[in-house]
């Protein structure tokens, strides 16, 4: 009864903490590890099952124990704490993880290959630059304003607002040596940023799946991508409401002795999808406002009753739904408007 049937290793830069079990779910490894041990420790194990949490690195460990002929499950992190007993430790994460990986209704990370985590670091670093961007811009108008020179809103106007900097005879030199330097930086970011659009759209270009998401309105080259890079498991959702409870566009349900109390969305899973697609929401609801074309009955009526931000997230979790829709039966989208029903909202 000593053999193992499944491994929970809580992971870390340089410290992994095993927990075994055996077919009587008893105890029968508790190892630590350094990480230069740990790849021969399980090639001298035979096939069995390995649970981790989908955090750092742990997809890259998932590939290398895979290929080792193990079954690997990463879970979230979130599932695996309720699991926790008293206080936290390497070995009670491990112990937790372990009886987690077992449960029916756990949920699994699917993990990654090298080219979809490469994929996400281009989406990761766009991001990041942008940021970065919206900062320079940020500063540079802030420091103009102490000198009493100002320009309209969007990054379009900030070349105005520097030439009038260098123009304005009244700003210290040393200000205008500082105002330089961050125009250098802000040009700098902005090339780089140029250059990683450029990279994204060649990955739009070669994906089929992104290349159909494109089609639905909001949603664009941009967020066809990321949503084709991001899901790489679309068929671990039941359905479109859980990808949209899995992006965090669904209510937080407060309901109890029957009574049922929706609040805000819950913000869970990934930040960067919900508010690409989000913002695309909003384009387009202002689009209609202004008198667009495209109207779905609706969202008109949506519109009418319901706050702009309200409207706009209740729209990305319908776009969520169709992307889900598109991705799991390989359909291409069909703009037939009238059709689909309105959101449920609280």
């Amino acid at each position: 009864m000593d053999k193992l049937i499944r491994i929970g290793m809580d992971t870390s830069k340089s410290v992994f903490q095993l927990h075994g079990v055996n077919e009587a779910e008893q105890p029968v490894l508790r190892k630590k590890l350094r990480r230069n041990q740990v790849l021969a420790f399980f090639a001298g194990l035979p096939p069995l099952k390995v649970g981790m949490e989908a955090c750092g690195a742990a997809h890259y460990w998932a590939r290398e124990l895979r290929a080792l002929g193990h079954e690997v499950l990463l879970m979230p992190a979130q599932h695996v704490k309720p699991y926790v007993q008293r206080s936290k430790s390497d070995a009670a994460d491990a112990d937790a993880i372990c009886e987690a990986m077992n449960r029916p209704r756990m949920r699994f990370v699917a993990a990654k290959s090298a080219d979809q985590q490469a994929a996400q670091m281009l989406a990761k670093l766009r991001a990041q630059f942008i940021d970065r961007r919206t900062q320079l811009s940020n500063s540079i108008r802030g420091f103009a304003a102490e000198f009493g020179l100002i320009a309209p809103k969007g990054l379009s106007r900030l070349g105005d607002l520097l030439a009038d900097i260098r123009a304005d005879t009244t700003v210290p030199d040393m200000a205008r040596d500082m105002f330089e330097t961050l125009a250098r930086d802000y040009a700098h970011i902005g090339a780089e940023v140029a250059l990683l659009d450029e990279k994204l759209l060649a990955l739009h270009r070669q994906n089929e799946v992104s290349r159909r998401l494109a089609a639905i309105p909001a949603v664009g080259p941009v967020g066809a991508t990321l949503l084709a890079i991001k899901v790489t498991d679309v068929h671990g959702f039941k359905s479109g409401r859980d990808f949209a409870a899995w992006l965090g566009l669904t209510p937080k349900n407060h309901s109890t002795a029957g009574k049922n109390r929706l609040g805000v969305i819950t913000r869970a899973g990934d930040e960067m999808l919900r508010s690409v697609l989000v913002a695309g929401a909003t384009a387009l609801i202002q689009h209609m406002r202004r008198g667009s074309k495209r109207v779905w009955p609706w969202l008109a009526a949506l519109i009418a009753r319901k706050a702009p931000k309200l409207a706009a997230v209740a729209l990305a979790n319908k776009l969520a739904r169709i992307a889900w829709k598109l991705m799991v039966s390989g359909e291409q989208y069909r703009a037939i408007g009238a059709t689909y029903p309105a959101p449920v909202l609280p």
